[in-house]
């Protein structure tokens, strides 16, 4: 039975260089009755754990370390025994919200997270921060895009660690060519498909961000 996908909504401040913004993350859980991965635990553990309920929590898996994909991650982790995977190159972003307790292990361009029929495929997508990836998986025909790619354009590339060039060549290079049917589950807002933005992409590149 293939793999199905919750969607949990959870609100906080994201904060970074001296400022903090309210935000609403969304929480996506893979997996089936008895076990699911959690990608981005954001601001609630509480209400997370809710919706992983009596299932096995897998994996956590990070797109990116800005606190608000990241600040639940440990209190969740401890609760439930499950792995914290983050891409080593977003250590310095990770160690700005959780000083004293590193990830349990390091994603890797290419490696597959296995839960319940789902496969999801780490692209390692730099730009929006240094360590941010994406999760692709061709069977349910979705990519989890974190704050890589959202509906109308790239993630912001205005503060510390992030570079619009850099996250220009994620899109065009790792996700534009994926198939246009291919569902973008973002990080913040709403859903959309590759198709729907690929046409885009000059336009993006003309305005700069």
């Amino acid at each position: 039975m293939a793999a199905r996908i919750e969607r949990l909504v959870t609100s906080g401040q994201f904060t970074l260089d001296g400022g903090s913004w309210d935000v609403d993350n969304n929480v996506w859980l893979v997996g089936d009755e008895h076990e699911v991965v959690v990608i981005d635990a954001a601001h609630d553990a509480d209400a997370i754990a809710a919706a992983v309920g009596d299932r096995r929590l897998k994996a956590i898996v990070c797109t990116h370390a800005h606190n608000d994909h990241v600040n639940a991650a440990p209190a969740l982790a401890d609760r439930t025994g499950a792995v914290i995977w983050l891409h080593h190159d977003d250590l310095p972003l990770w160690k700005q919200t959780h000083p004293g307790r590193e990830p349990d292990a390091g994603l890797r361009d290419g490696q597959v997270i296995e839960a319940a029929g789902a496969d999801l495929r780490v692209l390692h997508t730099p730009g929006h921060a240094p360590g941010a990836v994406c999760l692709y998986d061709p069977g349910l025909g979705v990519v989890f895009t974190g704050d890589t790619l959202f509906q109308g354009g790239p993630g912001a590339t205005g503060r510390s660690y992030s570079h619009f060039p850099t996250i220009i060549t994620s899109v065009r290079d790792r996700l534009l060519t994926l198939p246009a049917e291919t569902k973008v589950l973002t990080g913040h807002g709403d859903s959309t498909t590759i198709g729907a933005e690929a046409p885009h992409l000059e336009e993006w590149i003309a305005r700069g961000h």
